[in-house]
């Protein structure tokens, strides 16, 4: 914390140089809602450990001394997709070099693949592609499930859902609950981006807008599947954008009580066609991360995505706000084909570690957040 003779001191030992947080340190410390301006405030203050000790307030207050982290496997069945998104450097036009799209037994064996540890989910994304029909991803879910009962499914985007329910002349309720039929159990968040029709025209005028993505998620939620939220910074957005973001999460959060976990995603911009944009700085990430605990009252958790921002990071993360660090991942495609220089996975110790040396004690957690006890590569679930 920042210490002067100066220093703004409200009750129970907050500090700060920055006379702008006192109201809103009065505020957390109370339990109550920020809003809009005092989103963007927190985002301009210099006072950055200020912030930091506000965000793990609340953190502790919902989690205490726990650091949740998962033992997961990634699948990315194809890269090829029709959207041009500026922001990615992952999908690939039907034909270009360097295209891929597995085989249904080819995705089942990567499944299969990896560490010795028992996996508890696979984390399903991918491209938009044109030719693959809807029951090859109704397949693909299936295949899993018959193979590994055990292990949740989290898939497909709203991007995707919406995408798949346009070509299969579906709408989205009805490809939501076919999908929950073949054994998709919750949703990852991403494609959400930012919201913001401004910033959206520039990185991904491709996509489904901001309100149909909300939309896409809203119907998911009164289906039965509970999804996360994602929110894509360090590119061409200002703070105003990011708070909208989060606000307009926060209001569907209120409404249906379906998201597990808010995940900042720092922007790598390698090879895309964002390149000239530097990356973003730790400040930048840990202040994100921090921002999202306080103003996200209504979410029961915050990710640090450590392959994005750094196992470091994430590391420090868990005393700014984060109460998660992911899992072991084993091969993750989307952000290092854009330059991301983390490791490909971790195994579940590596991930412990980090935790323990952060003065955290690490809670091995299914999808749902429930406590997952392991006896060599075998695990069970509270219920």
């Amino acid at each position: 914390m920042s210490v002067s003779t100066t220093s703004h001191r409200p009750r129970h030992g907050f500090q700060t140089d920055d006379p702008a947080l006192v109201p809103i340190a009065d505020k957390v410390q109370a339990g109550e809602r920020l809003g809009f301006e005092e989103g963007v405030t927190l985002f301009r203050s210099g006072d950055m450990l200020a912030v930091g000790w506000l965000a793990n307030l609340v953190r502790e207050r919902m989690h205490g001394d726990l650091a949740y982290f998962n033992v997961n496997r990634h699948i990315n069945p194809t890269n090829v997709c029709v959207a041009s998104c500026r922001l990615c450097a992952f999908g690939r036009k039907k034909g270009d070099t360097g295209t891929y799209t597995m085989a249904l037994e080819e995705a089942y064996e990567t499944a299969a693949a990896g560490y010795s540890e028992a996996v508890t989910e696979f984390h399903i994304v991918g491209g938009l592609h044109p030719d693959l029909p809807f029951e090859y991803f109704m397949d693909l879910v299936r295949g899993l499930k018959q193979r590994f009962p055990k292990v949740h499914i989290k898939a497909f985007t709203m991007v995707e859902i919406a995408f798949l329910a346009k070509r299969g002349k579906m709408t989205i309720a009805e490809t939501i609950d076919r999908m929950k039929a073949a054994g998709v159990d919750s949703m990852p968040g991403g494609g959400a981006e930012i919201f913001a029709d401004r910033v959206r025209h520039i990185i991904c005028d491709h996509k489904i807008d901001g309100g149909e993505w909300l939309e896409t998620a809203r119907l998911a939620h009164k289906a039965g599947l509970r999804s996360n939220a994602t929110m894509l910074y360090g590119h061409v957005e200002n703070e105003e954008d990011r708070i909208d973001h989060m606000l307009r999460l926060r209001a569907l959060q209120d409404e249906t009580g379906g998201f597990q976990t808010f995940i900042p995603l720092a922007f790598h911009p390698d090879n895309t066609s964002l390149g000239h944009i530097p990356k973003t700085t730790g400040m930048l990430d840990l202040k994100q991360i921090a921002v999202g605990r306080l103003m996200l009252d209504n979410f029961a958790h915050i990710k640090a995505y450590w392959q994005m921002v750094t196992p470091k990071i994430a590391q420090i993360s868990l005393r700014f706000g984060a109460d998660d660090i992911d899992g072991t991942v084993i091969e993750e495609k989307i952000y290092h084909d854009a330059g991301a220089t983390t490791p490909q996975g971790m195994r579940r110790a590596d991930l412990e570690r980090l935790i323990t040396e952060a003065g955290r004690i690490p809670f091995e957690r299914d999808t749902m957040y429930r406590a997952v006890t392991r006896s060599e590569d075998s695990f069970t679930v509270a219920v």
